[in-house]
């Protein structure tokens, strides 16, 4: 079973996209904080990292360049789900070192496939 972290701050979202994940095969582990997901991140090495922009701490840009500048795995795909949908937010996510980009509210029905199409994941089985 591939492992994936997901760190967001709102419980609501993080029971929604746990719920989506877990759905499709995958053991889920959990931050609440950026500086606990930055940390749980350089501990493990995860399938892929989904990540919120608003978090009580550090925001999710800093919590994108601290992986990216990380020697555990600065290569691991990182998916932004997130509010941030003005004018810009997309290229400026992408432009940080994030690998995808949605906006919430997600499909919890529809999303894991999204992320599977963003990070070339071609087979469409549980947890691959």
């Amino acid at each position: 079973m591939k492992r994936v972290l997901v760190i967001e701050d709102n419980r609501d979202n993080l029971r929604l996209i746990t719920y989506a994940l877990k759905r499709d095969g995958y053991d889920v582990a959990a931050a609440e904080t950026g500086l606990e997901g930055v940390e749980l991140a350089l501990k493990e090495k995860y399938f892929f990292v989904v990540i919120d922009i608003n978090l009580p701490d550090i925001d999710g840009f800093e919590v994108t360049r601290r992986i990216r500048n990380s020697p555990a795995d600065g290569s691991v795909p990182l998916i932004v789900i997130t509010s941030h949908a003005m004018m810009g937010d997309r290229e400026r996510i992408l432009a940080a070192g994030c690998t995808g980009y949605f906006e919430k509210p997600i499909d919890p029905l529809t999303i894991v496939a999204q992320i599977h199409e963003v990070i070339g994941v071609k087979k469409c089985e549980p947890g691959s």
